[in-house]
This record gives structure tokens, sequence and C-alpha cells, in this order.
């Protein structure tokens, strides 16, 4: 097991150290467990962030159980300032393999929940290395590293301790930078036949907030001298968890009795703060909901299937 505190990181330039795929795969295996509890602050921080007229949501509510993926505002990547690197996420080598490329995405997941999280309890995660695997891209080499999460309930309220509650595999990619006058690839056009849509404007601060609730530290979401000259994008790019939150928050929004029980995206394009872009979601049968988010030009980037019991 890897514990925070035994990292080992390397400080050279990521652009000086050689892509060694076979090294980067002796990572697969390694796992780390974290333990939280489940407060109610960073959920009515949240509620307040996506701009719901929910009921407060008190410590005591211990009936309420967590919305798909607000597991997320837990297990937060508490790294120490010296750890972080010059992107504002942590150094790269400890747990996660140190792959030589700039840009770092979270490409998608597919998520299982078990059983329902409640205020007041404790819960544990176990994170696991699955896999590392490198692939050629249109502009470059990719790298693809696999995460598995289990998070288990650890005993409250007569719930057996080790309970499992949500598997999570979650699928991270490592790019180079764009070259000088790069065109971004082709964009796939999104589905025109939604049952239901939402209209979000990402503004700084919904940028910012999700980033404060999520403790990421990535420049990309709130620096916009650092994402705009060293990254090359044309704005503060919309954290990828935070579009499938929201893809998630309309299906709540239209269906507020339906309860999740798998959930999978898969992120297409990025979203940047310089205009409005749209969630969507249609309804294919009694336990299948196709969900997806348009960017401003119409093209798809987001797609997600929900599974409904």
């Amino acid at each position: 097991m890897i514990s925070p505190q035994s990292r080992q990181e390397n400080p050279m330039p990521l652009d000086t150290l050689p892509l060694d795929i076979d090294h980067l795969r002796t990572w697969i295996g390694r796992s780390t467990t974290l333990e939280d509890s489940v407060t109610a602050v960073p959920l009515q921080a949240l509620t307040a962030t996506l701009d719901r007229d929910d009921a407060p949501v008190g410590p005591g509510a211990s009936a309420f159980a967590l919305p798909p993926c607000w597991h997320w505002l837990y297990f937060l990547p508490v790294h120490r300032q010296s750890e972080i690197g010059p992107d504002g996420h942590p150094l790269r080598g400890g747990f996660l393999p140190p792959v030589p490329l700039p840009r770092r995405m979270w490409a998608g997941s597919r998520l299982e929940f078990v059983a329902p999280i409640h205020i007041g309890q404790a819960i544990s995660r176990t994170s696991t290395i699955a896999d590392v695997r490198l692939k050629e891209g249109r502009t470059g080499p990719l790298v693809f590293v696999k995460v598995r999460h289990e998070i288990s309930t650890m005993g409250v309220a007569g719930v057996a301790a080790g309970t499992a509650a949500i598997v999570e595999e979650h699928d991270i990619v490592y790019r180079g930078l764009a070259a000088p006058g790069e065109a971004p690839p082709p964009g796939v056009p999104a589905p025109t036949d939604a049952h239901w849509t939402r209209r979000i404007v990402p503004d700084d601060v919904l940028l910012f907030r999700y980033s404060a609730l999520t403790f990421n530290g990535h420049r990309i979401h709130y620096d916009r001298k650092y994402v705009t000259e060293v990254e090359g994008y044309p704005g503060l790019i919309v954290h990828g968890p935070l579009i499938a939150t929201l893809l998630l928050d309309l299906l709540r929004r239209e269906q507020p009795r339906s309860r999740v029980t798998r959930f999978a995206f898969k992120a297409m394009q990025p979203i940047f703060d310089i205009a409005p872009f749209e969630v969507c979601g249609r309804q294919d049968d009694a336990h299948s909901v196709s969900l997806w988010a348009r960017t401003p030009g119409g093209h798809l980037a987001m797609q997600a299937t929900a599974t409904l019991a």
C-alpha cells in the first residue's frame, strides 16, 4: 500500500523525461486507502453551486442519501503546497505513475451505485491502479491510466461496517501540449432529440466554487493566463466531473424519484467558460437514460448513460 507520506516525486521537467511505458506499467496494482466522514457543509455548498432550491441539509439529516457522484466531494487531494506541480496538480510519481506528458485530463468514468451513503457515515475508499496503456493519437502519444475506486461505509445507524457502496473506474489521459497554430479536432455533432435541456452559464465563479469544493488546484480551471498562454486553450476549462454532475442533476430535476444504479460518461471535447453550453437528456426506456453535454457550436462535449432501478 502506498501512503501519501511515502510519495517519491521527480522534480525534473516533464518534457525532459523519457516515456518508458514498461516502467509506468510497474505501477499497476499499487493501491492506497483513505478514510473520510460524510459531513453536511460540502453538500450544502454543492446544492448552492448547482442553484438548487432543496430544503437545507443539516448535520442531523441522516436520512439524506448522497445523490449520484456527490461522493466526489470527499476524499479530497490534500497534498502539501510543496507537493504541487506547476500545473496546480500534485507532482507525479507517488500513487499515480510519473507520466512525462504535461496535459492531464479526466477522460471518463464508469460507476455502480450499490448502496446509499448518508450524512454522518464514515466512509473509506481503496484506490488501485488497474491499467496503464500507451496509444498513438492524432497529435502524438497518449497514456491512459485506469484507477479503480471501491468505496465502503464503515458502520452507522445500523449499517454494517464494510458495506460496499460505490465501485468506480476512473480513466485519466495524459497528452502533450498542442503545437502552435494546431487546429482542434473536428467535433462530433450532438444529438438533437433531447427530451430535457438546461442552459448552463459557465462563469469563472461557478468554476472557482467547484474547484474549491473538490480542492482541485489544476490551473486550467481558474488561471486564465496559464490556460491560454501555457496550455493554449481559448478559455478556462469546465471540469469534466462538474459536467457529469450537471448531467445527473438534470436527470434528478426531471425525475426526482428515480434511483440511479449505474452511470458512465466519456469526455469528447472540452467546454470553455467563454459561452453558455447545454446539458441534455433523453428517456430511452423505463430503465435507461441517455445524457449529453452540447458545446455552443452544437458538438458533443460529453456523452453518458444512466441506468435506473
